[in-house]
């Protein structure tokens, strides 16, 4: 083959790969809009968030209280709150971290006597000097009823267990469950003056303390949702007395009960109940009236049922 014909066959062999690859090419950039329509038809739609609201069972509600909250215990959310983190005086309200205080240190059945100096206290009292109870029968008395004599005889008993003061013994027991705004000078939450309360504390601290003594001692809790309790002293005196709240029977599945009033506190009022399946809630009434923080507790519990329901009133 001469020079001419070897050009001539390298031209063509040139020709030959450039047109193969031009080939494989435009075969490669057919192939690529071919199939990226299959996988973008494969690829999920994206979802459609659609924003929904439900009705506010609390948007109508008003009470009297200075202070209330409605706080989920179960799941830690405050379902409706008024001045919640102020510091109101308690009342006997204060009794809760009393016996809290009490059976976080003694069994149930610590005997605890009652001092003379605290049949001398402001009623209501039932009880003579030397009088022995078991510790959850007094408590459950002294819950029940809102006995200052019993309070104070527990909070001594607890305290001198201790070997330390009162204050600091139901102190030490509000800082154990963190309850940053309460404190107490008497376990029974009695005023101390015209000017000092026996207790203090927020209605926040208050709906975490009772939910806190549900959980410690239920039995007890228990009795405070009953219109009489019942017990007997170790002398063997026994005692029958009516409950403080006068709607208990009104609420379903209550878990606990506790009012307090006094001239400084005004009405306050700390309830428990299971809106449903052992979901426990608290309600907690501060500085209300006489009669407005059953009215408003009241209130409170239908509206936290509503919500629940997933209405804005029953």
């Amino acid at each position: 083959m001469d020079s001419s014909e070897l050009q001539a066959y390298a031209h063509r062999m040139r020709f030959m790969r450039e047109a193969g690859i031009t080939l494989v090419l435009a075969s490669g950039v057919l192939a690529f809009f071919l199939f990226i329509p299959l996988f973008e038809q494969k690829a999920p739609p994206a979802p459609t968030v659609v924003a929904t609201t439900g009705p506010d069972a609390f948007a109508q509600v008003s009470i009297d209280a200075k202070a209330a909250i409605v706080y989920d215990l179960t799941t830690g959310e405050v379902l409706y709150a008024k001045n919640a983190d102020a510091q109101l005086p308690l009342a006997s309200l204060t009794k809760l971290l009393t016996v809290y205080a009490a059976l976080a240190k003694l069994s149930p059945d610590t005997p605890i006597t009652i001092p003379a100096l605290a049949t001398h206290l402001d009623g209501p009292h039932a009880f003579s000097a030397g009088q022995t109870f078991a510790l959850d029968d007094l408590a459950r008395l002294t819950l029940t009823a809102s006995l200052n004599d019993g309070a104070a005889a527990i909070a001594e008993a607890t305290a001198s267990r201790q070997n330390i003061s009162q204050t600091d013994m139901l102190a030490g027991a509000a800082a154990a469950l963190g309850l940053g705004e309460t404190y107490a000078v008497n376990g029974s939450g009695l005023d101390v003056n015209a000017a000092v309360s026996g207790g203090y504390g927020s209605a926040r601290d208050l709906a975490r303390l009772a939910g806190a003594l549900v959980e410690q001692a239920p039995a007890i809790a228990a009795a405070t949702t009953e219109n009489i309790v019942h017990a007997v002293s170790e002398g063997g005196t026994s005692f029958s007395l009516k409950n403080t709240d006068p709607i208990v029977s009104s609420i379903s599945r209550l878990l606990l009960s506790k009012t307090g009033y006094t001239d400084l506190a005004g009405g306050n009022l700390a309830l428990v109940f299971d809106s449903g399946m052992r979901h426990m809630v608290a309600v907690v009434v501060l500085g209300s009236s006489l009669k407005a923080r059953f009215t408003d507790g009241a209130a409170l519990v239908a509206a936290t049922l509503a919500h629940f329901a997933g209405v804005d009133s029953l």
